[in-house]
């Protein structure tokens, strides 16, 4: 009797241990390098709130903002390792990874308007270059807007000539390298977390971000001018890892998509209003003078900055921009 007594006690236990380990949650580290009081960190902390309230918590997302697991040059390998299960990079980073097409968007004015760019990122356009990420253990989710971007130095910059000699930092992207080229600066790849100690010793003169990354960065604290030039674009892939992705109980994987969908349309469309707000709290600031370029002065950034996108062709691929331009040409936009 005691030996079945034993027994049953046994079999209760594990019976007991497998029913926890089933109702252990899955968990899902996201990370990204910038403040969470930004687009994409809203929007990360909008997923994390959806993604649990719609798999009614088998899944639990850990945010890490602001580089505090990786830093750029080091988000995608963990990805990749699966050390994290979702980023939300910045497009251009995807060329590091041998993927160049979607270099095409730090081409300068490449996206007119926001309906261009949403044209793009949701249609076959966005898509194709989703799927190119696949070979690579990455699976693309979402695109995530964070607008167009403003330059900041400690020096006026209303024309092209008054980029002469100076330090800007950039991503690391061979377009971007060569837009600043194009304006006479010296380009200065270096990871976001490292910008604003940077700028205030002077390691690099200026740099260009959406109002809402240059404020929530403190930046405007450090750069006594910004230029309203709208000349390029930044935004970023929601990606997961491929294999975890997969692996996910379909019914999961269905939630999580749907968690997405609803969070990707919340950052879309605040990303223009945290950037209007960010800017008002730069001119009030009184640290930073805004300054907005005249019809002429424009005319001169678009002629200075738009051969960068023939220049580029053979490295992004010809017949993308042209994709792209077409798009443009088809709203009327050009």
């Amino acid at each position: 009797m005691t030996r079945c007594k034993f027994l049953l006690a046994l079999i209760l236990a594990a019976a007991s241990s497998t029913s926890a380990l089933a109702q252990s949650p899955i968990v899902l580290k996201f990370s990204h390098v910038v403040a969470s009081d930004t687009p994409k960190g809203k929007g990360a902390e909008r997923f994390k709130e959806l993604a649990e309230k719609y798999t009614k918590g088998r899944v639990k997302v850990e945010l890490y903002p602001n580089s505090v697991l990786y830093k750029d040059k080091e988000e995608l390998e963990a990805l990749q390792l699966g050390s994290v299960q979702m980023l939300a990079p910045s497009l251009a980073k995807f060329g590091a990874l041998g993927i160049k097409e979607f270099e095409l968007f730090d081409l300068p004015y490449i996206f007119p308007t926001r309906d261009v760019l949403y044209r793009v990122t949701e249609g076959p356009i966005g898509k194709s270059l989703f799927n190119k990420l696949e070979p690579k253990g990455i699976v693309g989710l979402a695109y995530w807007d964070n607008g167009f971007k403003v330059m900041s130095s400690n020096r006026p910059m209303r024309v092209p000539a008054d980029f002469n000699g100076m330090r800007m930092r950039i991503q690391s992207s061979k377009v971007l390298e060569a837009q600043m080229r194009a304006l006479g600066a010296i380009p200065q790849a270096m990871a976001f977390s490292e910008v604003f100690r940077a700028l205030q010793n002077g390691a690099v003169d200026g740099t260009e971000n959406p109002p809402s990354n240059l404020y929530t960065m403190k930046m405007h604290e450090v750069q006594k001018h910004v230029t309203l030039s709208n000349h390029g674009y930044l935004g970023y892939a929601v990606i997961a890892n491929k294999k975890f992705w997969e692996g996910l109980p379909p019914e999961v994987r269905v939630q999580l998509q749907q968690a997405m969908k609803d969070s990707t349309k919340y950052a879309n469309a605040i990303a223009q209003q945290e950037n209007d707000r960010a800017l008002d709290a730069v001119r009030k600031s009184g640290m930073t003078t805004v300054h907005v370029l005249t019809p002429q002065q424009k005319a001169e950034w678009r002629r200075v900055l738009l051969p960068v996108q023939k220049q580029m062709a053979e490295r992004i691929g010809g017949d993308v921009i042209s994709a792209v331009n077409k798009e443009a040409a088809a709203l009327g936009s050009r």
